[in-house]
């Protein structure tokens, strides 16, 4: 009588952490950690469906914000102080179980909650800060344009003033809750050629977002290709704090570090899954976990994994002492992402035919770590701002 294979589970966590690097987390650090991983284990059937049916589970994002889980360690009136580590094992934590959903505190939190507390006057803040952390309002970050991802300094989105109010007018692409969220961080350059940032409510005449249709990555998150048409907003839809470029860079900088952070909680789950399937699967009459090769290609993984565990705490220390520099994220976005794509591919690879499955998790990472390796700058970017920074010479065009 044949056997019927039941592959093991291979989302369970492991709690990998070969050199002890988060054994003194504080207390109240583990306390949102935990809070994470709940959320993560909890959800994990959930969101493996609506990615595969490309549905965004906004009831999900409520329940973040119940948890006190969407500010990114943002600081403002009426917000849980977060410290950098915390945030950062946020970020681990919830991506380790989804992608969408790690981004969802990216763009919720990272982005736009961290855009009004930044730059808001005391009136937006209070306005909108604290329904944004609970989840009861959807917010969007709209920089990235049709034709300019790289080079967003080139932004062709305008304000123009017309008596009592900003006109607006551009285009707008790959925003996250842009086509389903309640405000929109809408960076536009003004007359005088300065990019300052505005409060745009969707509900706006001439606000359209529409639903990017056909991603093979980060499915249970939707993401807006937004049009803006003569939409009219009052004069004081500005974030004041905002005078130029160089604000909508400082959030960016921000979050870098929280996607370096992320994709250590892709790694992680893929690495955990590898090394449990190793254990349990058997080929030629003994486990995959006792050939060789299995336990060299193992080994590698754990040493790209704890590099990437000891960036990530020690960055998280640089950023809690205000020390921390813009191409210090950029390396660690660029050492993590990396990383990731590279144990994924090996741990899809380890699983077999069985790696390609949705119920064992490996294949939606493999997929959501290309976003987080084009996101926030691309690897090539983040080479080029270090490689300025290692030898004083600018490679930009």
């Amino acid at each position: 009588m044949t056997t019927q294979y039941l592959p093991p589970d291979v989302s369970t966590a492991l709690d990998t952490d070969y050199y002890a690097v988060f054994t003194d987390v504080p207390e109240a650090d583990r306390v949102f950690w935990k809070r994470a991983r709940s959320f993560a284990d909890e959800t994990l059937d959930e969101v493996n469906e609506a990615w595969d049916k490309a549905d965004y589970p906004v009831h999900l994002v409520r329940r973040l914000g119940e948890l006190d889980l969407l500010t990114d360690g943002v600081v403002g009136p009426g917000l849980t102080p977060m410290s950098p580590l915390a945030a950062g094992l946020v970020n681990m934590e919830i991506s380790r179980g989804d992608g969408s959903m790690g981004t969802v505190v990216a763009v919720q939190g990272g982005l736009a909650l961290r855009s009004i507390a930044l730059f808001g006057s005391d009136k937006q803040k209070q306005q909108w800060l604290a329904p944004l952390a609970r989840g009861e309002k959807l917010g969007a970050f709209a920089l990235t344009e049709p034709a300019h991802g790289s080079d967003s300094v080139a932004l062709e989105t305008t304000a123009v003033r017309d008596g009592g109010h900003w006109v607006l007018n551009g285009e707008k692409k790959w925003i996250g809750n842009g086509s389903v969220g309640d405000v929109t961080v809408v960076w536009a350059r003004t007359e005088e050629g300065t990019v300052r940032g505005f409060l745009v409510e969707q509900t706006t005449l001439g606000y359209r977002g529409e639903t990017i249709r056909g991603k093979a990555s980060l499915r249970a998150i939707h993401q807006a290709h937004i049009t803006l048409t003569d939409v009219r907003v009052p004069l004081d839809a500005v974030l004041p704090g905002s005078t130029s470029f160089k604000s909508a860079g400082t959030v960016l900088l921000a979050t870098r570090l929280g996607v370096a952070w992320a994709a250590l909680g892709h790694a992680t789950a893929v690495f955990d899954a590898a090394l449990t399937y190793a254990k349990h699967r058997e080929q030629f009459g003994r486990t995959l976990a006792s050939f060789q090769l299995v336990q060299e290609r193992l080994t590698r993984m754990l040493a790209t994994l704890t590099t990437m565990q000891l960036t990530c705490r020690h960055l998280a220390a640089l950023d809690q002492a205000g020390t921390l520099t813009p191409t210090q994220a950029a390396l660690a976005k660029y050492t993590n992402t990396r990383g990731a794509r590279d144990l994924a591919a090996t741990a899809r690879d380890l699983l077999g035919g069985n790696g390609i499955l949705l119920a064992n998790h490996v294949i939606r990472h493999m997929a959501d770590i290309e976003s987080l390796h084009t996101y926030e700058g691309t690897e090539s970017i983040q080479a080029l701002l270090i490689g300025r920074d290692l030898t004083g010479i600018s490679a930009f065009g």
